[in-house]
């Protein structure tokens, strides 16, 4: 099985976690952040518009208040209500600074700069419909304001010629200048022919009032010395006056004239005197210049835009498409990670006598989940069969000493055979191997449950070697086998003597019993670092390759068919590598058919006790 180290980064769980992780928070930060500037530019513009045509539109009535009245007087009470309309502070200064109105508090500093200059006179703001003007405001009329009685007359001329061009089909509207003046004008779409003009124009809306004309001569009179200077004296201005129908302003004939006749110059220079004269004569009836400041001070300006219906569509928009991202990128992630751990579940769920296994499917920490998960149903398998085998052989090791004792006592009861000494003899034998299997399971027992005790000290290998050969001495000499022992500078040992002698003991009965006549079993101890290493040797037949991964496995036997008395119960060795085990060692085996077998103990090693 691949330890997790050794799995690609770009394969290991947490990478394609943390990478799935880390696509889902960019997925969202690139939306949030798209999201945020074009709603965020989209509100400053939509505020940065706003904000400006408010501008446009306090400048517009400040400056209709201007071109209206004589002075500035009253203009306060018009400053605070477009202040709380607007929510900005607006103050009204002279242009040498003197304060006119301030919607701030008194004493609160101004902007270091004026926003405009009003000026009625010379404008270049904006009217109240938005277009850009370049001169004089057309609601400054001054001596053209007509009178009460002129308006009505006119009222009428214009209901008149109205009522003309709607029998013929035109529909027309009623207008009506700064001045007063009535205009007819069309609705858009809805032609004005010449036909029209001819039956319904008698030429009455279009003459000159008695204050306009007066008006009109004095703006003429004004306008000649100009003209004079400018070598335009020559010029006939006896034609009278005309209404200009455009913009409903009255235009001195003289002009119309000298456009006729002129080139650009002359009509740029004609303008220019008539523009001069036009503010000298409107320069009594408009306020005078002023600076105009907005923002600043206490009274900065709020916000007032709010989220609008398309902003808050693309804010669930993103919203929703981030969420859909995440859950199709996490529904796909969790399926592919989920996937081998269903079937891990599934195996899990099987039957313990089904032993299922699951297909390894990824090379990640799952895959080796899976593949520990089969080598777990494997190790689980061969226990099974290793459990069933024990209680097969624990059942046969303890029948046949159990059958002979029953059936030697049920002889002597019927009085077949005398209860003589031998007979004792074999009975007490047969007790004798009972309490060896009990006693070594009673050691299994405790080794696989993690109760086996040992009562560690420093111990001498070669005393060790010593005192287990001279325990089986008598045997290997009955079996006609030399027994030696042989150890190399006196290595110490950290280990309990008792149970180190009885593996030692285990290993030398196997020896002993599998050596043929003649044989030697030696017994070695010898200093490896940090370790001593016992080893048990004899030159008997050995142990085959293939049997020989099997023999530390409980009840094996080399020869299935040699009996208990014959080839021993098959817990020796495994009780020795138990032992063994519990002292932080190894036990292994090596052997050669028909050179004989050699069993090393590996044991921590112990520093000599001071003399």
């Amino acid at each position: 099985m691949r330890p997790v180290s050794r799995i690609p980064l770009r394969k290991r769980l947490l990478v394609r976690l943390l990478f799935a992780s880390v696509l889902i928070a960019v997925c969202s930060v690139a939306a949030t952040a798209w999201l945020a500037v074009t709603t965020t530019t989209r509100a400053l513009r939509e505020e940065q518009g706003q904000a400006l045509a408010d501008d446009m539109d306090v400048l517009a009535e400040l400056s209709g208040y201007a071109a209206t009245h004589p002075d500035w007087k009253g203009v306060e009470t018009l400053v605070r209500a477009l202040s709380a309309r607007t929510g900005r502070r607006i103050a009204l200064t002279t242009t040498d600074r003197v304060p006119i109105a301030d919607s701030a508090r008194p004493g609160t500093s101004l902007p270091p700069r004026a926003a405009a200059g009003i000026d009625p006179l010379r404008t270049d703001t904006y009217t109240e419909r938005g277009a850009q003007l370049a001169g004089i405001d057309p609601r400054a009329v001054g001596p053209y304001r007509l009178t009460a009685a002129e308006r009505a007359k006119l009222d009428r001329h214009a209901e008149t010629q109205r009522g003309c061009y709607s029998r013929l089909g035109y529909d027309m509207t009623v207008t009506r200048i700064p001045s007063g003046r009535p205009v007819l004008t069309h609705e858009e779409g809805a032609p004005e022919g010449a036909y029209g003009r001819e039956v319904c124009d008698d030429g009455r809306l279009a003459t000159p009032t008695p204050t306009e004309d007066r008006a009109l001569r004095a703006l003429q009179e004004r306008a000649l010395p100009c003209l004079r200077s400018a070598g335009l004296e020559g010029l006939d201005a006896s034609l009278g006056l005309v209404v200009d129908m455009g913009d409903g302003s009255l235009t001195p004939p003289i002009i119309t004239k000298y456009y006729k006749i002129g080139g650009a110059r002359a009509q740029r220079a004609v303008q220019s005197c008539v523009d001069d004269a036009r503010r000298a004569q409107l320069d009594p009836y408009v306020a005078p210049a002023a600076e105009l400041f907005l923002g600043g001070g206490d009274n900065r300006p709020a916000p007032r835009w709010n989220l609008s219906p398309a902003n808050q569509a693309k804010v669930a928009g993103a919203a929703g498409l981030v969420l859909a991202v995440t859950l199709a990128v996490t529904a796909v992630v969790a399926s592919r990670l989920v996937r081998p751990l269903r079937a891990l579940t599934e195996a899990a769920q099987q039957p313990p006598d089904r032993h299922a296994r699951v297909p390894v499917t990824t090379r990640d920490e799952t895959g080796i989940l899976a593949e520990a998960f089969n080598d777990l149903a494997e190790r689980r398998e061969r226990l099974e069969a290793q459990r069933k085998a024990l209680v097969a052989d624990v059942a046969h090791e303890l029948r046949s000493p159990l059958t002979n004792i029953r059936g030697w006592l049920e002889v002597t009861r019927d009085g077949l055979v005398d209860p003589d000494p031998e007979l004792l003899g074999a009975l007490h034998e047969e007790a004798l191997l009972l309490q060896q299997i009990i006693d070594d399971l009673r050691d299994l027992a405790a080794a696989d449950a993690g109760t086996l005790s040992l009562h560690r000290e420093p111990v001498p290998a070669g005393e060790l070697l010593a005192q287990v050969a001279a325990a089986h001495r008598v045997a290997a000499d009955t079996a006609g086998v030399t027994l030696r022992t042989t150890a190399e500078d006196t290595p110490w040992l950290d280990a309990d003597p008792v149970r180190l002698r009885q593996a030692l003991g285990n290993l030398v009965t196997n020896a002993v019993r599998h050596t043929p006549h003649g044989g030697t079993v030696t017994l070695s101890a010898r200093r490896d670092g940090d370790r001593v290493v016992l080893a048990v040797a004899d030159t008997g037949a050995g142990i085959a390759a293939e049997d020989l991964p099997h023999v530390f496995d409980r009840f094996w036997r080399a020869e299935k068919s040699r009996s208990r008395r014959t080839g021993g119960s098959g817990l020796g060795l495994n009780i020795v590598r138990h032992l063994v085990a519990a002292h932080g060692g190894t036990a292994e085996a090596a052997s050669e058919p028909g050179t004989g077998s050699v069993f090393t103990l590996r044991l921590p090693a112990a520093a000599p006790p001071d003399d």
